[in-house]
């Protein structure tokens, strides 16, 4: 690290359980985030703030009016533009150093499977079941962690999927593929600040796991009412009989 990055990150530094070294590895790290919108745009931001070297950003959408409300990375002026060409602008603002990649296409199963080969942990800030359940097995087949958020109405929820750890469930173990409801922000509504609550835990969690620092949420369920301001936090089982992750 030069001097300018000493005193660009030294509030976090300065954390006796996270110092020089943690700081190392975030710079050293790589983060996929599939996803630009509600959830992906504080945690494009925190990370890029923290000093994660490289982050790739996948989306295929295009920033619209109806986005400004909840999805802070984005911009007036960046209506129109690509969601990823938007982020990248406004994350160099923020940290000029980091190296931002853009893949602005929908993801199929191969080109997902390639992005996730090259990083060190996948961030799903999506908001449909489909693509979250794609993500999940392409991450377990990579065996790289997976830092999973959601976010609807006043309500939010947080969990990893560590693929590394033979004993961590997956995202499939919590949500049957079958039957699944799909609820989205733009059928069902959702308060700006939640995705902003959801997003900035998903950063957090990234940044524990990259410098293994504290006791992160694998094999838990963070779950939040904002509409009464209430946490719960449950245990995931890992499901013997799960398609995905079972060695059955």
């Amino acid at each position: 690290m030069n001097d300018e990055q000493l005193l660009r990150y030294s509030r976090q530094i300065l954390l006796p359980q996270f110092g020089i070294e943690g700081q190392q590895q975030l710079l050293d790290a790589h983060v996929l985030i599939i996803g630009l919108g509600g959830l992906g745009s504080p945690v494009a931001m925190y990370l890029a703030a923290a000093g994660v070297g490289q982050l790739t950003l996948a989306d295929h959408d295009a920033v619209d009016l109806s986005n400004l409300q909840r999805q802070i990375i984005h911009r007036t002026h960046n209506i129109g533009q690509a969601k990823v060409e938007s982020a990248k602008e406004n994350l160099l603002q923020i940290n000029p150093d980091i190296k931002i990649n853009c893949v602005q296409q929908k993801l199929a199963e191969a080109e997902m499977d390639t992005l996730v080969q090259q990083v060190d942990v996948v961030v799903d800030a999506t908001d449909n079941f489909p693509t979250r359940f794609a993500i999940n097995k392409i991450c377990f087949k990579n065996k790289k962690p997976l830092v999973s958020g959601a976010a609807i109405r006043m309500e939010g929820q947080v969990s990893i999927f560590d693929m590394r750890d033979t004993n961590s469930p997956c995202y499939h173990c919590l949500y049957d593929e079958e039957g699944t409801i799909a609820e989205t922000c733009s059928e069902n509504g959702v308060m700006s600040p939640m995705v902003g609550i959801i997003g900035s835990i998903q950063a957090l969690e990234t940044i524990k796991l990259i410098s293994n620092t504290g006791e992160p949420l694998t094999g838990k369920l963070l779950i939040t009412d904002g509409m009464h301001q209430e946490w719960r936090s449950m245990k995931l089982r890992k499901d013997p009989d799960c398609p995905v992750c079972s060695k059955r």
